[in-house]
């Protein structure tokens, strides 16, 4: 047994994908896109003493297109290229590699 607690300690952690948006007067901000189905509640970030919310995921490699749910609306990553989406708004882009 303490072997496999050894183990366990000495594995990698996992590595993640890191968003962050400026925005100090926000109460709630999450990101959403393809890499989990758009759900608004999986992602949700913390607010840093500055008013930066930081979150991070855990993403297979790929593209993948999403959004910050800031306060109850879709707001774009003002730091990140952005594609039309199916409905013609805009969505922010991230590669992960």
């Amino acid at each position: 047994m303490k072997r496999a607690n050894s183990l366990k300690e000495a594995a990698p952690k996992a590595k993640g994908t890191v968003f962050t948006l400026n925005s100090p007067k926000a109460k709630k901000v999450s990101v959403a896109g393809d890499f989990n189905n758009w759900d608004t509640k999986s992602c949700t970030a913390k607010k840093d003493a500055k008013g930066c919310w930081v979150v991070k995921a855990d993403i297979k490699p790929g593209r993948y297109e999403y959004k910050f749910f800031v306060d109850g609306s879709w707001m774009n990553d003002p730091l990140s290229a952005s594609v039309f989406n199916i409905y013609g708004s805009l969505n922010s882009v991230v590669e992960v590699k």
